[in-house]
């Protein structure tokens, strides 16, 4: 079996209807399905790409990471428009092992989120051949 992403993801929130505001008028993401009696809202994520559901639990959960790509021209647009919303970032910051760029930030119930921009195809090859090369 060959595993070719991942399609979709649940949060645990504590109030719906904030963390819908964050991930919908914040991030861009568009509703798909919402289920009143679960207390569950399915938001797309990069069209029918995946999917994030928030999902309402009024007892303790743990924060957890959650990293969404983004092209690299799209990266230093989104920490601007992140500030605009008064929301704290990261970055950006280079990891030269994936390689790639990161910026991080947290939604309203301490989950930490991540934008991630892939490195160029030809800077994936760079760092395969240089990491051969040191072996």
């Amino acid at each position: 079996m060959l595993i070719r992403g991942l399609y979709e993801v649940a949060i645990p929130v504590r109030r719906l209807q904030k963390a819908e505001r964050f991930y919908r008028d914040v991030l861009g993401l568009e509703v798909g399905l919402r289920d009143d009696q679960r207390k569950w809202l399915f938001l797309r994520a990069g069209g029918a790409a995946g999917m994030v559901v928030l999902q309402e639990n009024d007892g303790e959960f743990p924060r957890h990471h959650f990293a969404f790509t983004v092209s690299g021209s799209d990266l230093q647009q989104a920490a601007t428009a992140l500030r605009e919303c008064g929301v704290s970032t990261r970055g950006p910051v280079f990891h030269d092992w994936m390689p790639g760029t990161s910026l991080y930030f947290e939604d309203p119930d301490g989950h930490q989120l991540e934008f991630f921009a892939p490195a160029p195809s030809d800077r994936l090859h760079d760092n395969a051949r240089s990491s051969s090369q040191s072996t």
